[in-house]
């Protein structure tokens, strides 16, 4: 069985299936903030999904970064690694890319075990 959460004409936020919860790429509230400030309120989103999913953050199995410029890499890392849980980093790729708004500097994907 598929649990999907959130299931809107184009995509769903999250989905559950056989013990693995599957994120769609989360994005900041704000537009207007910082690389430090997107990707906190990135990974709050991120631990918000989770939670309802019954899971944390020290069950991810892998993350995806996307920047919308690699000179944020830095600023997005200090936040990141404030965030991840000692011993339970998650393998994980970063990649520079053309985001949807303009105005976001962060998407973040991840897929977690429940």
């Amino acid at each position: 069985m598929i649990q999907r959460f959130d299931v809107g004409a184009r995509l769903s936020e999250m989905a559950i299936h056989n013990g693995t919860v599957y994120l769609a790429g989360q994005v900041p509230d704000s537009e207007d903030l910082d690389i430090g400030g997107q990707t906190r309120e990135t990974l709050a989103s991120i631990d918000a999904l989770l939670e309802r999913a019954g899971t944390d953050k020290s069950r991810i199995l892998m993350a995806q970064i996307f920047l919308a410029d690699m000179a944020d890499f830095a600023g997005m890392n200090a936040v990141w690694e404030a965030w991840v849980v000692a011993g339970h980093t998650p393998p994980r790729a970063t990649v520079q890319a053309l985001l949807a708004n303009p105005k976001f500097r962060v998407e973040i994907v991840v897929t977690a075990a429940v």
